[in-house]
Protein backbone atom coordinates (compact mmCIF):
# COMPACT_ATOMS: atom_id res chain seq x y z
CA UNK A 1 0.00 0.00 0.00
CA UNK A 2 1.09 3.21 -1.04
CA UNK A 3 2.28 5.93 2.16
CA UNK A 4 -0.70 8.59 2.83
CA UNK A 5 1.21 11.95 2.50
CA UNK A 6 1.01 14.49 4.97
CA UNK A 7 1.00 16.87 2.19
CA UNK A 8 -2.35 15.20 0.43
CA UNK A 9 -3.99 17.24 3.50
CA UNK A 10 -2.38 20.73 2.31
CA UNK A 11 -5.47 21.78 0.11
CA UNK A 12 -2.93 24.64 -1.71
CA UNK A 13 -5.68 27.76 -1.54
CA UNK A 14 -3.25 30.13 -4.13
CA UNK A 15 -4.93 31.57 -6.64
CA UNK A 16 -4.16 30.32 -10.56
CA UNK A 17 -0.61 31.40 -11.76
CA UNK A 18 -0.29 35.18 -12.95
CA UNK A 19 2.68 35.35 -15.09
CA UNK A 20 4.89 37.60 -16.54
CA UNK A 21 5.66 38.89 -12.85
CA UNK A 22 8.63 41.70 -14.70
CA UNK A 23 5.89 43.25 -16.44
CA UNK A 24 3.89 43.77 -12.75
CA UNK A 25 3.19 46.68 -11.37
CA UNK A 26 4.47 45.58 -8.17
CA UNK A 27 5.64 46.42 -4.17
CA UNK A 28 8.62 44.81 -3.04
CA UNK A 29 8.03 43.02 0.35
CA UNK A 30 12.10 42.52 -0.23
CA UNK A 31 14.62 43.02 2.51
CA UNK A 32 14.96 41.92 6.50
CA UNK A 33 12.33 40.06 7.84
CA UNK A 34 12.24 39.13 11.41
CA UNK A 35 12.57 35.09 11.91
CA UNK A 36 11.46 33.05 14.85
CA UNK A 37 13.54 28.95 14.16
CA UNK A 38 11.19 26.72 15.90
CA UNK A 39 12.51 22.92 15.44
CA UNK A 40 9.79 22.10 16.81
CA UNK A 41 6.91 23.61 15.48
CA UNK A 42 5.91 24.89 18.31
CA UNK A 43 4.29 27.93 16.86
CA UNK A 44 2.03 25.75 15.28
CA UNK A 45 1.25 22.82 17.16
CA UNK A 46 -2.17 25.05 18.86
CA UNK A 47 -3.44 25.79 15.02
CA UNK A 48 -2.99 22.64 14.21
CA UNK A 49 -5.21 20.82 17.28
CA UNK A 50 -7.36 24.22 17.14
CA UNK A 51 -7.26 26.76 13.79
CA UNK A 52 -8.65 29.67 15.86
CA UNK A 53 -5.70 29.69 18.15
CA UNK A 54 -2.94 31.40 14.96
CA UNK A 55 0.04 30.03 17.21
CA UNK A 56 3.23 32.52 16.41
CA UNK A 57 1.31 33.28 13.01
CA UNK A 58 -0.45 36.04 15.70
CA UNK A 59 2.89 38.03 15.38
CA UNK A 60 3.01 39.28 18.56
CA UNK A 61 5.80 41.04 20.32
CA UNK A 62 6.41 40.83 23.77
CA UNK A 63 4.66 43.47 25.84
CA UNK A 64 2.60 42.24 28.56
CA UNK A 65 5.30 40.39 31.46
CA UNK A 66 2.21 39.86 33.23
CA UNK A 67 1.19 37.66 30.08
CA UNK A 68 2.79 34.02 29.52
CA UNK A 69 4.16 34.43 26.10
CA UNK A 70 7.59 32.77 24.84
CA UNK A 71 8.01 34.33 21.70
CA UNK A 72 8.51 37.76 20.76
CA UNK A 73 8.95 38.55 16.82
CA UNK A 74 10.19 42.22 17.40
CA UNK A 75 13.60 40.95 18.95
CA UNK A 76 14.36 37.94 16.96
CA UNK A 77 16.71 37.91 14.46
CA UNK A 78 16.43 39.24 11.13
CA UNK A 79 17.09 37.10 7.63
CA UNK A 80 17.16 38.52 4.43
CA UNK A 81 14.77 38.17 1.88
CA UNK A 82 15.69 36.91 -0.64
CA UNK A 83 17.68 34.16 0.00
CA UNK A 84 18.32 30.86 2.13
CA UNK A 85 19.16 30.41 5.80
CA UNK A 86 21.81 27.94 5.42
CA UNK A 87 23.86 30.82 4.02
CA UNK A 88 23.54 33.67 6.20
CA UNK A 89 23.72 32.40 9.46
CA UNK A 90 26.35 29.64 10.95
CA UNK A 91 23.76 28.26 13.62
CA UNK A 92 21.47 27.47 10.33
CA UNK A 93 24.17 26.09 8.07
CA UNK A 94 22.69 22.11 8.12
CA UNK A 95 19.13 23.07 9.36
CA UNK A 96 16.49 21.21 8.20
CA UNK A 97 12.68 22.39 10.23
CA UNK A 98 10.81 25.36 10.62
CA UNK A 99 11.30 29.07 10.13
CA UNK A 100 8.79 31.60 10.93
CA UNK A 101 9.20 34.90 8.73
CA UNK A 102 6.93 38.10 10.05
CA UNK A 103 7.32 41.20 7.71
CA UNK A 104 5.18 44.54 8.73
CA UNK A 105 4.74 47.04 5.43
CA UNK A 106 2.23 49.27 4.45
CA UNK A 107 1.06 48.53 1.33
CA UNK A 108 0.04 51.35 -1.33
CA UNK A 109 -3.50 50.23 -2.43
CA UNK A 110 -5.42 52.28 -5.19
CA UNK A 111 -8.93 51.80 -4.83
CA UNK A 112 -10.82 49.15 -7.10
CA UNK A 113 -8.43 47.35 -7.77
CA UNK A 114 -6.98 43.75 -7.02
CA UNK A 115 -4.00 42.85 -5.01
CA UNK A 116 -1.75 39.59 -4.81
CA UNK A 117 0.73 38.45 -2.92
CA UNK A 118 3.69 36.89 -4.74
CA UNK A 119 6.12 34.35 -3.83
CA UNK A 120 8.95 33.48 -6.55
CA UNK A 121 10.00 30.47 -4.73
CA UNK A 122 9.95 29.12 -1.12
CA UNK A 123 11.42 26.05 0.01
CA UNK A 124 9.63 23.21 0.49
CA UNK A 125 6.00 23.57 2.34
CA UNK A 126 5.11 27.15 3.12
CA UNK A 127 1.79 28.17 5.04
CA UNK A 128 1.02 32.01 4.91
CA UNK A 129 -0.75 34.31 7.13
CA UNK A 130 -1.91 38.11 6.60
CA UNK A 131 -3.29 40.08 9.52
CA UNK A 132 -4.00 36.54 11.76
CA UNK A 133 -5.98 35.52 8.40
CA UNK A 134 -5.09 32.11 7.29
CA UNK A 135 -4.45 32.65 3.10
CA UNK A 136 -3.26 29.16 2.24
CA UNK A 137 -0.29 26.75 1.60
CA UNK A 138 2.36 25.72 -1.42
CA UNK A 139 4.08 22.41 -1.44
CA UNK A 140 7.35 22.59 -3.47
CA UNK A 141 10.70 24.58 -3.76
CA UNK A 142 11.02 26.07 -7.06
CA UNK A 143 8.33 27.03 -8.32
CA UNK A 144 6.26 30.26 -8.16
CA UNK A 145 2.96 30.97 -6.14
CA UNK A 146 0.53 33.56 -5.77
CA UNK A 147 -2.70 34.67 -3.31
CA UNK A 148 -5.07 37.10 -3.77
CA UNK A 149 -5.53 39.40 -0.83
CA UNK A 150 -7.85 42.00 -2.20
CA UNK A 151 -9.88 43.68 0.91
CA UNK A 152 -7.25 41.84 3.38
CA UNK A 153 -4.85 44.56 3.37
CA UNK A 154 -5.09 47.48 6.01
CA UNK A 155 -5.06 51.28 4.42
CA UNK A 156 -1.75 51.30 7.55
CA UNK A 157 0.53 48.60 8.70
CA UNK A 158 0.02 44.91 7.85
CA UNK A 159 1.32 41.95 8.95
CA UNK A 160 2.58 39.30 7.10
CA UNK A 161 3.45 35.51 8.45
CA UNK A 162 5.13 33.24 6.47
CA UNK A 163 5.73 29.23 7.94
CA UNK A 164 8.38 27.61 5.79
CA UNK A 165 9.89 23.99 5.98
CA UNK A 166 12.38 22.55 4.07
CA UNK A 167 12.12 19.23 6.42
CA UNK A 168 13.23 16.28 3.47
CA UNK A 169 10.05 13.79 2.98
CA UNK A 170 10.01 10.03 1.53
CA UNK A 171 7.23 11.06 -0.77
CA UNK A 172 8.21 14.60 -1.43
CA UNK A 173 9.41 15.75 -5.09
CA UNK A 174 12.42 15.68 -4.45
CA UNK A 175 12.55 12.58 -2.09
CA UNK A 176 14.83 12.41 1.34
CA UNK A 177 18.27 11.67 -0.99
CA UNK A 178 19.69 14.21 -3.22
CA UNK A 179 22.97 15.63 -3.98
CA UNK A 180 22.62 19.19 -3.85
CA UNK A 181 21.89 21.73 -0.11
CA UNK A 182 18.51 21.67 1.04
CA UNK A 183 18.95 25.46 0.93
CA UNK A 184 15.70 26.39 3.19
CA UNK A 185 13.41 29.91 3.11
CA UNK A 186 12.19 32.24 0.84
CA UNK A 187 14.53 31.81 -1.65
CA UNK A 188 13.07 34.17 -4.13
CA UNK A 189 11.31 37.75 -4.39
CA UNK A 190 7.99 38.51 -2.59
CA UNK A 191 6.26 41.46 -3.66
CA UNK A 192 2.41 42.65 -3.66
CA UNK A 193 0.91 42.66 -7.18
CA UNK A 194 -1.50 44.94 -8.39
CA UNK A 195 -3.88 44.55 -11.18
CA UNK A 196 -6.98 46.28 -12.87
CA UNK A 197 -10.49 44.23 -11.32
CA UNK A 198 -9.85 42.79 -14.91
CA UNK A 199 -6.97 41.58 -16.27
CA UNK A 200 -4.92 39.25 -18.56
CA UNK A 201 -3.64 36.58 -16.07
CA UNK A 202 -1.96 34.54 -18.91
CA UNK A 203 -0.95 34.75 -22.21
CA UNK A 204 1.11 32.68 -25.00
CA UNK A 205 2.30 33.91 -27.87
CA UNK A 206 4.68 31.50 -29.57
CA UNK A 207 5.73 30.63 -33.72
CA UNK A 208 3.67 27.33 -34.88
CA UNK A 209 5.50 24.15 -34.47
CA UNK A 210 4.72 23.39 -38.12
CA UNK A 211 5.13 27.34 -40.09
CA UNK A 212 7.45 29.46 -39.73
CA UNK A 213 4.93 32.19 -41.07
CA UNK A 214 2.10 31.52 -38.61
CA UNK A 215 2.01 33.13 -34.86
CA UNK A 216 -0.61 31.12 -32.82
CA UNK A 217 -1.57 33.43 -29.16
CA UNK A 218 -3.73 32.25 -26.73
CA UNK A 219 -5.23 34.60 -23.49
CA UNK A 220 -7.14 33.86 -20.75
CA UNK A 221 -8.24 36.85 -18.46
CA UNK A 222 -9.52 37.04 -14.72
CA UNK A 223 -12.88 39.06 -14.40
CA UNK A 224 -15.60 40.99 -15.88
CA UNK A 225 -15.43 43.25 -18.81
CA UNK A 226 -13.24 42.24 -20.59
CA UNK A 227 -14.60 41.14 -24.74
CA UNK A 228 -12.03 41.33 -26.29
CA UNK A 229 -7.44 41.73 -26.03
CA UNK A 230 -5.46 43.47 -28.78
CA UNK A 231 -2.57 41.60 -29.37
CA UNK A 232 -0.03 44.37 -30.54
CA UNK A 233 3.50 43.65 -31.93
CA UNK A 234 4.70 46.74 -34.35
CA UNK A 235 7.88 45.37 -35.57
CA UNK A 236 5.82 42.79 -37.44
CA UNK A 237 3.26 45.09 -37.93
CA UNK A 238 0.71 43.16 -36.14
CA UNK A 239 -2.48 45.12 -34.55
CA UNK A 240 -4.92 42.60 -33.63
CA UNK A 241 -7.91 42.32 -32.02
CA UNK A 242 -8.83 39.23 -30.36
CA UNK A 243 -12.35 37.84 -28.76
CA UNK A 244 -12.84 36.19 -25.44
CA UNK A 245 -15.15 33.99 -24.75
CA UNK A 246 -17.34 33.33 -21.34
CA UNK A 247 -14.73 31.04 -20.04
CA UNK A 248 -12.29 34.28 -20.31
CA UNK A 249 -10.19 32.52 -22.56
CA UNK A 250 -9.60 33.83 -26.68
CA UNK A 251 -6.76 32.78 -29.32
CA UNK A 252 -6.05 33.92 -32.57
CA UNK A 253 -3.47 32.63 -35.79
CA UNK A 254 -1.75 35.42 -37.39
CA UNK A 255 0.24 35.33 -40.25
CA UNK A 256 3.66 36.80 -40.36
CA UNK A 257 7.63 36.59 -41.23
CA UNK A 258 10.03 36.77 -38.14
CA UNK A 259 12.78 36.94 -37.67
CA UNK A 260 14.17 34.05 -36.11
CA UNK A 261 15.30 33.89 -32.39
CA UNK A 262 18.90 31.11 -32.62
CA UNK A 263 22.15 32.10 -30.41
CA UNK A 264 23.62 33.72 -33.00
CA UNK A 265 21.10 36.31 -33.61
CA UNK A 266 18.27 36.22 -29.96
CA UNK A 267 16.03 38.45 -31.88
CA UNK A 268 13.25 39.71 -29.17
CA UNK A 269 10.15 41.20 -30.28
CA UNK A 270 8.71 43.86 -28.18
CA UNK A 271 4.67 42.47 -27.79
CA UNK A 272 1.87 44.15 -26.07
CA UNK A 273 -1.24 42.74 -24.90
CA UNK A 274 -4.27 45.70 -24.25
CA UNK A 275 -7.14 44.85 -22.65
CA UNK A 276 -9.98 47.36 -20.73
CA UNK A 277 -7.29 49.06 -18.14
CA UNK A 278 -4.66 46.20 -18.70
CA UNK A 279 -1.19 46.55 -20.45
CA UNK A 280 1.35 44.18 -20.66
CA UNK A 281 4.27 44.21 -22.24
CA UNK A 282 6.72 41.38 -23.08
CA UNK A 283 9.92 40.41 -25.01
CA UNK A 284 9.26 37.85 -27.09
CA UNK A 285 11.63 35.69 -29.43
CA UNK A 286 10.09 33.06 -32.28
CA UNK A 287 11.84 30.29 -33.04
CA UNK A 288 11.39 26.14 -33.82
CA UNK A 289 12.66 23.06 -32.91
CA UNK A 290 12.00 19.76 -33.86
CA UNK A 291 14.03 16.66 -34.80
CA UNK A 292 15.07 14.62 -38.10
CA UNK A 293 16.74 10.91 -36.92
CA UNK A 294 19.66 11.65 -35.16
CA UNK A 295 19.63 15.56 -35.56
CA UNK A 296 18.42 18.85 -34.00
CA UNK A 297 16.90 21.30 -35.98
CA UNK A 298 16.68 24.80 -34.83
CA UNK A 299 14.32 27.12 -37.31
CA UNK A 300 14.89 23.97 -39.62
CA UNK A 301 18.93 23.98 -39.49
CA UNK A 302 20.92 21.14 -37.63
CA UNK A 303 22.79 22.83 -34.37
CA UNK A 304 24.91 20.71 -31.81
CA UNK A 305 23.93 21.87 -28.50
CA UNK A 306 27.73 22.96 -26.88
CA UNK A 307 26.39 23.22 -22.73
CA UNK A 308 27.10 22.82 -19.54
CA UNK A 309 25.04 21.88 -16.48
CA UNK A 310 24.42 24.78 -13.84
CA UNK A 311 23.12 24.58 -10.20
CA UNK A 312 20.75 27.51 -8.75
CA UNK A 313 23.66 28.71 -6.79
CA UNK A 314 25.41 31.90 -6.25
CA UNK A 315 28.45 32.92 -7.94
CA UNK A 316 31.64 33.62 -5.91
CA UNK A 317 30.36 31.95 -2.66
CA UNK A 318 27.40 29.40 -2.09
CA UNK A 319 23.73 29.87 -1.04
CA UNK A 320 20.50 30.20 -3.85
CA UNK A 321 20.93 32.42 -6.94
CA UNK A 322 18.21 34.54 -7.33
CA UNK A 323 18.96 38.04 -9.50
CA UNK A 324 19.50 38.99 -12.42
CA UNK A 325 23.14 39.56 -11.52
CA UNK A 326 24.01 36.36 -10.29
CA UNK A 327 22.47 34.63 -14.08
CA UNK A 328 24.31 37.41 -15.67
CA UNK A 329 27.85 36.10 -14.05
CA UNK A 330 26.69 32.38 -14.24
CA UNK A 331 25.65 32.55 -17.97
CA UNK A 332 28.93 34.58 -18.83
CA UNK A 333 30.77 31.70 -17.67
CA UNK A 334 29.07 29.13 -19.92
CA UNK A 335 29.80 31.99 -22.78
CA UNK A 336 33.41 32.06 -22.03
CA UNK A 337 33.36 28.28 -22.40
CA UNK A 338 31.86 28.80 -26.11
CA UNK A 339 28.49 27.42 -24.78
CA UNK A 340 25.31 27.90 -26.54
CA UNK A 341 23.24 25.69 -24.48
CA UNK A 342 22.60 25.35 -20.23
CA UNK A 343 20.82 22.56 -18.60
CA UNK A 344 19.40 23.76 -15.49
CA UNK A 345 19.45 21.10 -13.24
CA UNK A 346 17.69 19.85 -11.01
CA UNK A 347 14.20 21.68 -10.63
CA UNK A 348 13.05 25.02 -12.25
CA UNK A 349 15.37 28.05 -11.89
CA UNK A 350 14.29 31.22 -10.99
CA UNK A 351 12.70 33.83 -13.99
CA UNK A 352 15.91 35.91 -14.43
CA UNK A 353 17.78 33.02 -15.58
CA UNK A 354 15.78 31.59 -17.79
CA UNK A 355 15.03 35.08 -19.32
CA UNK A 356 18.72 36.08 -19.07
CA UNK A 357 19.88 33.26 -20.57
CA UNK A 358 17.08 34.34 -23.52
CA UNK A 359 18.93 37.81 -24.05
CA UNK A 360 22.02 36.38 -24.36
CA UNK A 361 21.31 33.90 -26.74
CA UNK A 362 21.46 30.62 -24.55
CA UNK A 363 19.31 27.32 -25.20
CA UNK A 364 17.67 25.87 -22.22
CA UNK A 365 17.15 22.51 -20.89
CA UNK A 366 14.53 22.83 -17.61
CA UNK A 367 13.90 20.15 -15.57
CA UNK A 368 11.47 19.44 -12.57
CA UNK A 369 12.96 17.74 -9.44
CA UNK A 370 11.68 14.23 -10.26
CA UNK A 371 15.10 13.32 -9.20
CA UNK A 372 16.14 9.49 -8.11
CA UNK A 373 14.38 7.25 -5.88
CA UNK A 374 10.43 8.71 -6.28
CA UNK A 375 7.63 7.07 -4.66
CA UNK A 376 6.21 5.85 -7.82
CA UNK A 377 2.93 4.38 -6.73
CA UNK A 378 2.19 7.05 -4.66
CA UNK A 379 -1.06 9.47 -6.12
CA UNK A 380 0.30 12.36 -3.69
CA UNK A 381 3.88 12.12 -5.14
CA UNK A 382 2.29 12.06 -9.07
CA UNK A 383 -0.16 15.07 -8.05
CA UNK A 384 3.10 16.58 -6.82
CA UNK A 385 5.15 16.40 -9.44
CA UNK A 386 2.25 17.10 -12.03
CA UNK A 387 2.07 20.20 -10.42
CA UNK A 388 5.57 21.46 -10.14
CA UNK A 389 5.75 20.47 -14.34
CA UNK A 390 2.44 22.12 -14.97
CA UNK A 391 3.93 25.87 -12.67
CA UNK A 392 7.25 25.28 -14.75
CA UNK A 393 5.78 25.61 -18.13
CA UNK A 394 3.24 27.81 -17.58
CA UNK A 395 5.54 30.13 -15.81
CA UNK A 396 7.89 29.93 -18.79
CA UNK A 397 6.34 28.60 -22.02
CA UNK A 398 6.65 32.16 -23.63
CA UNK A 399 10.83 31.59 -23.02
CA UNK A 400 11.66 30.88 -26.87
CA UNK A 401 15.34 29.37 -25.88
CA UNK A 402 13.63 26.65 -23.98
CA UNK A 403 13.99 24.03 -26.03
CA UNK A 404 13.61 20.74 -23.70
CA UNK A 405 11.36 20.29 -20.87
CA UNK A 406 13.10 17.47 -18.48
CA UNK A 407 10.67 15.51 -16.82
CA UNK A 408 13.17 13.61 -14.19
CA UNK A 409 17.08 12.51 -13.20
CA UNK A 410 18.44 9.32 -12.90
CA UNK A 411 15.13 7.71 -11.71
CA UNK A 412 15.92 3.62 -10.92
CA UNK A 413 13.92 1.71 -13.82
CA UNK A 414 10.67 0.19 -13.07
CA UNK A 415 7.28 -0.98 -14.27
CA UNK A 416 6.01 1.65 -11.75
CA UNK A 417 8.53 4.48 -12.83
CA UNK A 418 7.79 4.07 -16.50
CA UNK A 419 4.06 4.52 -16.06
CA UNK A 420 4.69 7.50 -13.84
CA UNK A 421 6.81 9.05 -16.58
CA UNK A 422 5.18 8.10 -19.10
CA UNK A 423 1.88 9.67 -17.54
CA UNK A 424 4.19 13.19 -16.77
CA UNK A 425 5.57 12.91 -20.76
CA UNK A 426 2.25 12.94 -22.11
CA UNK A 427 0.73 15.95 -19.63
CA UNK A 428 4.30 17.77 -20.70
CA UNK A 429 3.30 17.59 -24.84
CA UNK A 430 -0.17 18.39 -23.59
CA UNK A 431 0.62 21.64 -21.82
CA UNK A 432 3.37 22.82 -24.31
CA UNK A 433 1.45 22.11 -27.82
CA UNK A 434 4.43 20.54 -29.67
CA UNK A 435 6.67 23.60 -29.53
CA UNK A 436 9.51 21.77 -27.28
CA UNK A 437 10.76 18.33 -26.89
CA UNK A 438 10.89 16.16 -24.21
CA UNK A 439 13.98 14.74 -22.22
CA UNK A 440 14.76 12.76 -19.40
CA UNK A 441 18.30 12.21 -18.10
CA UNK A 442 18.35 8.50 -18.22
CA UNK A 443 21.27 6.40 -17.55
CA UNK A 444 23.63 4.14 -19.96
CA UNK A 445 24.19 0.81 -20.39
CA UNK A 446 27.23 -1.71 -21.10
CA UNK A 447 25.34 -3.53 -23.00
CA UNK A 448 28.90 -5.82 -24.42
CA UNK A 449 32.52 -5.08 -22.83
CA UNK A 450 33.54 -1.92 -24.12
CA UNK A 451 30.20 -0.71 -26.13
CA UNK A 452 27.87 1.27 -23.78
CA UNK A 453 24.11 1.91 -24.96
CA UNK A 454 20.83 3.12 -23.57
CA UNK A 455 18.40 -0.21 -22.94
CA UNK A 456 15.46 2.36 -20.79
CA UNK A 457 11.65 1.98 -22.25
CA UNK A 458 11.34 5.50 -21.21
CA UNK A 459 13.35 6.50 -24.56
CA UNK A 460 10.43 5.12 -26.73
CA UNK A 461 7.98 8.21 -25.33
CA UNK A 462 11.27 11.05 -25.21
CA UNK A 463 12.20 13.17 -27.95
CA UNK A 464 16.18 12.29 -27.74
CA UNK A 465 18.47 9.49 -26.18
CA UNK A 466 19.53 11.78 -22.89
CA UNK A 467 21.17 10.02 -20.14
CA UNK A 468 24.30 10.87 -18.08
CA UNK A 469 27.60 8.64 -17.79
CA UNK A 470 30.62 9.06 -15.75
CA UNK A 471 33.14 6.97 -17.34
CA UNK A 472 36.32 7.72 -16.35
CA UNK A 473 34.49 8.87 -12.91
CA UNK A 474 32.46 6.60 -11.33
CA UNK A 475 32.58 3.59 -14.22
CA UNK A 476 36.27 2.75 -14.04
CA UNK A 477 39.85 5.11 -14.74
CA UNK A 478 39.81 7.92 -17.77
CA UNK A 479 41.70 5.49 -19.75
CA UNK A 480 38.13 3.46 -19.97
CA UNK A 481 37.37 6.16 -22.57
CA UNK A 482 39.99 5.25 -24.56
CA UNK A 483 38.39 2.00 -25.54
CA UNK A 484 34.21 2.62 -25.15
CA UNK A 485 32.40 2.59 -27.90
CA UNK A 486 28.56 3.13 -28.44
CA UNK A 487 25.62 2.00 -29.94
CA UNK A 488 21.98 2.76 -30.06
CA UNK A 489 19.29 1.52 -31.95
CA UNK A 490 16.57 4.13 -31.85
CA UNK A 491 16.38 6.61 -34.55
CA UNK A 492 17.09 10.03 -32.52
CA UNK A 493 19.23 12.75 -31.59
CA UNK A 494 21.67 11.42 -28.72
CA UNK A 495 22.02 14.18 -25.83
CA UNK A 496 24.28 13.44 -23.01
CA UNK A 497 22.92 15.26 -20.25
CA UNK A 498 26.34 14.82 -17.62
CA UNK A 499 29.66 13.47 -17.81
CA UNK A 500 32.88 14.72 -15.78
CA UNK A 501 34.62 14.05 -12.55
CA UNK A 502 36.12 16.00 -9.92
CA UNK A 503 39.19 18.37 -9.04
CA UNK A 504 39.96 20.73 -6.21
CA UNK A 505 40.74 24.27 -7.88
CA UNK A 506 44.32 24.76 -7.56
CA UNK A 507 45.11 21.13 -6.20
CA UNK A 508 47.88 20.17 -9.01
CA UNK A 509 50.21 17.09 -9.24
CA UNK A 510 50.20 13.65 -10.96
CA UNK A 511 47.33 13.07 -14.09
CA UNK A 512 46.98 9.97 -11.80
CA UNK A 513 45.89 11.34 -8.60
CA UNK A 514 42.29 12.17 -8.35
CA UNK A 515 40.58 15.44 -7.62
CA UNK A 516 44.05 17.22 -9.00
CA UNK A 517 43.49 19.58 -11.85
CA UNK A 518 45.14 17.79 -13.70
CA UNK A 519 43.30 14.49 -13.61
CA UNK A 520 40.37 16.20 -14.32
CA UNK A 521 42.17 17.88 -17.24
CA UNK A 522 43.32 14.40 -18.56
CA UNK A 523 39.61 12.75 -18.21
CA UNK A 524 37.98 15.84 -20.04
CA UNK A 525 40.45 15.06 -22.88
CA UNK A 526 39.67 11.50 -23.27
CA UNK A 527 36.29 11.90 -22.51
CA UNK A 528 35.61 14.57 -25.56
CA UNK A 529 38.03 12.05 -27.81
CA UNK A 530 35.17 9.47 -26.97
CA UNK A 531 32.44 11.87 -27.21
CA UNK A 532 33.92 12.56 -31.17
CA UNK A 533 33.18 8.61 -32.23
CA UNK A 534 29.53 8.87 -30.48
CA UNK A 535 26.87 8.40 -33.95
CA UNK A 536 24.29 10.99 -33.39
CA UNK A 537 25.46 13.38 -30.51
CA UNK A 538 23.30 16.07 -30.82
CA UNK A 539 24.87 17.85 -27.63
CA UNK A 540 25.97 17.54 -24.17
CA UNK A 541 25.94 19.13 -20.66
CA UNK A 542 28.93 18.27 -18.62
CA UNK A 543 28.47 18.03 -14.96
CA UNK A 544 28.98 21.20 -13.95
CA UNK A 545 29.46 24.66 -14.27
CA UNK A 546 30.52 25.77 -11.04
CA UNK A 547 31.05 23.70 -8.12
CA UNK A 548 28.36 23.95 -5.44
CA UNK A 549 27.39 23.01 -2.39
CA UNK A 550 26.33 18.89 -1.28
CA UNK A 551 26.03 17.36 2.20
CA UNK A 552 27.06 14.33 0.34
CA UNK A 553 30.73 15.27 -0.36
CA UNK A 554 32.38 14.75 2.98
CA UNK A 555 36.36 14.47 1.76
CA UNK A 556 38.30 16.69 4.02
CA UNK A 557 40.96 19.26 2.38
CA UNK A 558 39.11 18.48 -0.67
CA UNK A 559 35.25 18.69 -0.89
CA UNK A 560 34.37 20.02 2.61
CA UNK A 561 31.04 19.69 1.47
CA UNK A 562 31.24 20.83 -2.10
CA UNK A 563 30.16 18.73 -5.03
CA UNK A 564 34.12 19.40 -6.73
CA UNK A 565 32.89 18.42 -10.44
CA UNK A 566 32.65 22.23 -11.49
CA UNK A 567 34.59 23.00 -14.35
CA UNK A 568 35.16 26.64 -12.23
CA UNK A 569 35.47 26.47 -8.58
CA UNK A 570 32.80 28.18 -5.89
CA UNK A 571 35.01 31.39 -6.06
CA UNK A 572 35.39 31.57 -9.69
CA UNK A 573 38.75 29.54 -10.50
CA UNK A 574 38.58 28.42 -14.07
CA UNK A 575 40.12 24.73 -13.61
CA UNK A 576 42.47 23.08 -16.71
CA UNK A 577 39.10 21.15 -18.13
CA UNK A 578 37.66 24.52 -18.21
CA UNK A 579 40.00 24.91 -21.24
CA UNK A 580 39.75 21.41 -22.66
CA UNK A 581 35.96 21.95 -23.15
CA UNK A 582 36.09 25.48 -24.42
CA UNK A 583 38.83 24.45 -27.19
CA UNK A 584 36.04 21.12 -28.01
CA UNK A 585 33.30 23.13 -28.40
CA UNK A 586 35.07 25.70 -30.02
CA UNK A 587 35.86 23.45 -33.14
CA UNK A 588 31.97 23.12 -33.07
CA UNK A 589 31.28 26.54 -33.72
CA UNK A 590 29.57 27.20 -36.96
CA UNK A 591 31.76 28.33 -39.40
CA UNK A 592 30.55 32.04 -40.01
CA UNK A 593 31.09 32.18 -36.27
CA UNK A 594 34.74 30.37 -36.08
CA UNK A 595 35.88 32.93 -39.00
CA UNK A 596 35.06 36.03 -36.15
Amino acid sequence: MAAVSPFSALADASFPLITNMPARQQQSLNGQWRTIVDPFENGYYDYRLNPTDNGYAQDLDYSDPTELQEYDFGKDKFLQVPGDWNSQRPELYYYEGTVWYRNRFTPEITPGRRQFLYFGASNYETIVWLNGKRLGEHVGGFTPFNFEVTGLLNEGENSLVVKVDNKRRPEGVPTVNADWWNYGGLTRPVSIVETPAAFVRDYSVQLSPAQKNTVNAEFEVEGDGIGEVTLYIPELKINKKVAIGQDGRGSVSLKCTPQLWSPENPKLYDICIIAAGDTIRDEIGFRTISTDGTRILLNGKEIFCRGVSIHEEAPYNSGRSWSREHAHTLLNWAREMNCNFVRLAHYPHNEEMVREAERMGLLVWSEIPVYWTIHWDNPDTYANASRQLNDMITRDKNRCNIIIWSIANETPRSDARNQFLTRLAAEARALDGGTRLIGAAMEKDEIRPGVMSVDDALSDVLDIISFNEYIGWYDGKPEKCDTSNWEFTIDKPVFISEFGGGALAGLHGDPAHRFTEEHQEDLYRRHTAMLDRIPGLAGCTPWILKDFRSPRRHLPGIQDDFNRKGLISDKGDRKKAFYVMKNWYAKKLPQSSAKK
